[in-house]
Parts: C-alpha cells; structure tokens; sequence
C-alpha cells in the first residue's frame, strides 16, 4: 500500500506518513462557527505537525426526522467552503449523497466523501470517483454500518475500474450491533488495509446511538461523546492511517449529532495522545 497525497496541499496519508487528520463540525451551521473550528484545528494541527483536512457537511440527507436541520445546502454550502479553503488555506472534505452532485462537489472538495449507507450505490460511487480523479482529490468511502470490512474490496474495484490512479481512503465508523447501537472491531482497520488503502477512523459517528435520542423520543440519533476520545486511541493503536473528528464550540448545541461531537477544547489534548501512539505503533 502507498501512501496518498493531496498535490496542492502537504497532506499524505498511509504507511510512513504522519496521523493525518479530518476534522471540524459535522454540518455547515454558519460560516463565523466553521471559521471558528477550522482555525482553532489547523493551528493545532500545525502545532503538532499533522497533516490537517477541515471537514463538514453542506447537508445532512439521512436524518431521522423531517424536521431535522440538514444545512444550508448545495450551491450555499459549497460557497462557505470554498471560503473556508481560501482563508485557512486547507484542504476540505464534505459529502455527497446524489450522482449529480459530484462535478460541482469534486470543484472545491479535495477530498469527497460517500456515506456509509451510500457505499454499495454503483451509479453514486462512479460519479465521485471519476469527477474526483479529473479534479485531482481524493476519495472517502465510509464503510457500511452493515458490511464486513473485507467486503470493502468490491468498491474499491468498482472505483479502480474508472479512475486512472490510486485515490480510496476508507473509512471505519462501527458496525450495527443488535438495535440502536454501534460497535468498533479494531481488526477491520488492518482488514480494509490488505486491500491496499489507507483507513480512517470516524470516532465520532462510531458513538452514535442510532434513532435513540432521548432527547427527543427517537426522532434523532443519540450518542456517547465521552467514548469518541476510546475509539480514537484505540483505533490508532490498532494502525489506524487518519482520524476523522467532529467539533463545536458548544456541543450541546449543535444542531446536528450534539451528543457525539467534541467541544473544540478538547481538540489539542486528544490530538496530542493521539499523535503519541501514532509514533509508537509505526516504530
């Protein structure tokens, strides 16, 4: 397996490299928050002298609810991210959830990312992958809640037979385990590895409580902040490649996953532990 690289920026990631490091809010709020998190993340991962990404979603398409917010949108969103990669000159990372929105996305996302539930979408997956690899980026995929890690290969063929280079990363975000709730099996990272790609942990939406929310009976998924910081730790342990982060600067609030995101405080604490087993393991 080589490492990725993304050629505008200094950001690699895979065997030999640095943590390399996605992260910010979980959806566009507005742009002051996003500034906010993606500044106070690029000055801590510049500190710490790991390749950062900032990442959040332009909208959130698989909510629980109707009412749920989802973002500002498309043609709104990608205009705020674009102003994040501007003023913080980084890359970014946001999704997608429809094969017409790949050309538009893969303009200004250097790395595109497919959701989870999307993953087995052919039609959705060629898109990203071809608009991504003309762009010149990257491309996510997150692991379904539902297949095993090996089953990972079939889209990275599926990709493989469209593009003209090496552009997966795959991502690990729990598997569904009984109702309402999500395991890690740390042993997928080095399963999805074999298959010759770099692997991310997403320790934030691997916390998630799926449509168990109390807050608001189950119309929203509900989730265990305090466990992202066990994942993430464990998951690096394990060879994790990158890790994918959620913040905000007041979690209770957000308006999308509150009860998994991280407050922006705690970012250079866990990103220093995180750094530290990094370097062990790749002795």
């Amino acid at each position: 397996m080589a490492a990725l690289s993304l050629s505008n920026y200094d950001w690699s990631v895979g065997p030999g490299k640095p943590l390399a490091v996605i992260a910010g809010c979980n959806v566009l709020e507005n742009i002051e928050e996003s500034l906010a998190i993606g500044r106070c993340l690029k000055n801590v991962c510049a500190e710490l002298g790991l390749p950062y990404v900032f990442k959040a979603s332009f909208d959130k398409a698989n909510r629980s609810s109707i009412k749920s917010f989802r973002g500002p949108g498309i043609e709104a969103g990608l205009k705020m991210l674009a102003t994040i990669k501007a003023e913080l000159n980084v890359p970014v990372c946001t999704d997608i959830h429809q094969a017409s929105q790949a050309v538009a996305v893969a303009a200004v996302a250097d790395i595109v990312q497919i959701p989870a539930f999307l993953c087995r979408q052919t039609d959705l997956v060629i898109a990203a992958a071809k608009a991504t690899d003309a762009a010149g980026g990257l491309l996510q995929v997150k692991k379904a809640q539902f297949i095993a890690p090996w089953d990972s290969k079939n889209i990275i063929s599926k990709i493989g037979e469209v593009v003209s280079r090496d552009i997966v990363i795959m991502c690990e975000r729990g598997v569904c385990f009984g109702y309402n709730n999500l395991i890690v099996d740390t042993l997928a990272i080095g399963e999805m590895q074999k298959l010759g790609v770099p692997v991310t942990i997403d320790a934030t939406h691997a916390v998630q409580l799926p449509g168990a929310d109390p807050r608001t009976a189950g119309a929203s998924t509900g989730g265990r902040r305090d466990g992202v910081p066990i994942i993430a730790k464990a998951a690096v342990a394990a060879g994790a490649d990158c890790v994918f982060l959620e913040f905000h600067t007041n979690p209770d609030e957000a308006l999308c996953d509150a009860p998994s995101c991280l407050p922006i405080g705690d970012a250079k604490g866990l990103l220093s532990q995180l750094k530290s087993i990094r370097q062990i393991v790749s002795v």
